[in-house]
Formats: structure tokens, C-alpha cells, sequence
């Protein structure tokens, strides 16, 4: 059985993370988070995943809370990853982003800045990526993406609801496929 953790960030929901647990249940070993008082992590424990935190201050700590854990997913963490953990994890760190990368991806491309970002250049559809994760933004490999029209009468909220019911299932869906075939 392959497992899994989940490293999250200070300012999500935890929607992914949630997907995650629940389409994968107990290989989810650990959800990572920054601090104790974040709607994730209550969401998280409702779930009964097991909690640990971990300051951004403590990457040798990070690599040992992850070291029992085949795969590792990125959900609304907006930092670089100490490079301790990818060369830990070789191809085995995930992250997904709410945009068709390779536009709209790098440092401040995340929540309405992309959103807004895609409507400024008046794409007519955008998406999600779910990706390899490299010690740079956004420049992994892509490993599945799933697409979504923009409408004409689309703000950075509506955009970004349908943008999130896509990463909610591609997640899933990527994960899903990288341990059936690896």
C-alpha cells in the first residue's frame, strides 16, 4: 500500500487535501500544516487524519514527519519545498495549480491572482494542472490537466468555483494513476 502526505498551506480551505483523505483514507499518513489555528486542519481532523505541524523554519523536521510517506502533496502551500524533501521524495512530490501551466505559473501565481491573471489576457478556457514538483515554481512536469471555458460574464470568483471543483477531482484522479502505474 502506498502512502501519502499532505503538506498544506496557511491561507486554504483544505478542499484538495479533503479530496485527497477521502478518496484515499488511511494511505494518508500525515497533513502537514504551518499552524494549529487554520480551517484545514480542523477540516483535516474531522476527517480523523493525523496532524502534524511544521514551522516553514523547520525543514529537517519536514523531511522527518515525511520520511514514512511514499508520496507527498502540495494543497495550498505557497512556498518553495526545502529542496531536503524533493531529493527525499525523487518524482514522488505533487503539487496542483489553478491554471493550464505552462501560462500562469511562478512565484505570486496562486488564488485570484491567477484567476485574475487568465481574464486580464482573455483566455477563453483555463483549468488546473497537476504537477511534478521541481525546486522552482510551477515547472514541473505536468501530469494531467483538466480545462474549463471562461465566460464572458466570468469574475475572478465564479471562475475560480469551477476552477476548484476540476483540481478537486484531477487530484484524485493523478495520484490515482502515478501509484496504479508506478
Amino acid at each position: 500500500m502506498q502512502t501519502i502526505g499532505i503538506v498544506i498551506g496557511g491561507k486554504g480551505r483544505g478542499s484538495n487535501m479533503e479530496a485527497l483523505i477521502r478518496a484515499f483514507g488511511d494511505c494518508v499518513r500525515v497533513v502537514v500544516a504551518p499552524h494549529e489555528n487554520l480551517p484545514a486542519v480542523d477540516r483535516a481532523r474531522a476527517l480523523c487524519a493525523h496532524v502534524e505541524i511544521v514551522q516553514a523554519t523547520e525543514p529537517e523536521r519536514l523531511v522527518e514527519v515525511l520520511s514514512h510517506v511514499d508520496w507527498v502533496c502540495l494543497a495550498g502551500y505557497l512556498r518553495l519545498l526545502p529542496l531536503e524533501v524533493l531529493t527525499s521524495h525523487p518524482g514522488r512530490v505533487l503539487n496542483i495549480h489553478p491554471a493550464l501551466l505552462p501560462k500562469f505559473g511562478g512565484k505570486g501565481m496562486y488564488g485570484h491572482h491567477v484567476h485574475d491573471a487568465v481574464l486580464a489576457a482573455g483566455e477563453e478556457e483555463s483549468g488546473c494542472s497537476v504537477h511534478f514538483v521541481t525546486e522552482h515554481y510551477d515547472e514541473g512536469a505536468v501530469i494531467l490537466q483538466k480545462r474549463c471555458a471562461v465566460l464572458s460574464d466570468d469574475t475572478s470568483e465564479s471562475l475560480a468555483e469551477r476552477v476548484l471543483a476540476l483540481e478537486n477531482v484531477a487530484y484524485v484522479e493523478a495520484l490515482r494513476s502515478l501509484i496504479d502505474h508506478g
